[in-house]
């Protein structure tokens, strides 16, 4: 099957978030033609496209709805769009619009670096804006020593050697007062970090600042 256009794949993105929760809900012409800021026309042209190609089910003068296979290929261009979204925010500190390029950059994330990229965030369940990121055929694998982290998504029981610190300004001067340096080991666990025998307590985003390979 060939590629999907990006606008192609913002139809299937509209439809999958207006029935997320309920699958087999149809979702009326006029509705999504008001989400994407066409034509009712332009968008039962674009339904009709789609279901050519087995991603959506048309029902005339009703709407439509998600077929399982373009529930299944939607559900990973919106996981690929939020595992990019928070490498950008919170991990880099990218302050521009991470919607849009998110959007752009998700067409050149391939199965292997999704699975790098979800391994890499820690496997989240939440994009940032705190809705579900969706779990279909996810495949999570068993994290093992060797593998750079943000110190935020350290498994349980787990000890990593700190590697990299993105920080500047005051998160800098924040990280140096937890006494937090390049080479240190640290251990996650029972919900605490330690670095030694000092309890380290950071924020969120100063957690994703620091990466640390498991040990």
């Amino acid at each position: 099957m060939s590629e999907l256009s990006e606008f192609e794949e913002m139809y299937l993105k509209r439809i999958f978030e207006a029935h997320f929760e309920q699958p087999d809900k149809i979702v009326k012409t006029t509705q999504l033609a008001e989400m994407m800021n066409v034509s009712p026309a332009s968008t039962t042209e674009m339904i009709q496209r789609l279901a050519l190609r087995g991603f959506v089910t048309h029902i005339p003068y009703r709407g439509s709805r998600l077929t399982s296979e373009g529930f299944h290929h939607t559900a990973k261009i919106k996981r690929r769009e939020a595992l990019l979204q928070i490498l950008l925010r919170e991990i880099i500190g990218f302050q521009g619009d991470v919607d849009e390029i998110s959007c752009k950059m998700e067409h050149a994330v391939d199965d292997e670096l999704e699975s790098r990229l979800d391994e890499f965030l820690g496997f989240p369940e939440l994009h940032l804006d705190g809705n579900k990121i969706p779990q279909i055929k996810r495949t999570p694998v068993l994290i093992g020593s060797g593998v750079l982290l943000p110190i935020q998504t350290l498994p349980p029981d787990t000890s990593a050697i700190i590697e990299v610190i993105l920080s500047g300004g005051v998160e800098n001067r924040t990280i140096q007062d937890l006494g937090i340096e390049i080479g240190q080991k640290i251990i996650h666990s029972d919900n605490e970090y330690f670095i030694g025998e000092k309890n380290i307590q950071f924020s969120e985003q100063i957690g994703f600042r620091i990466l640390a390979r498991t040990i």
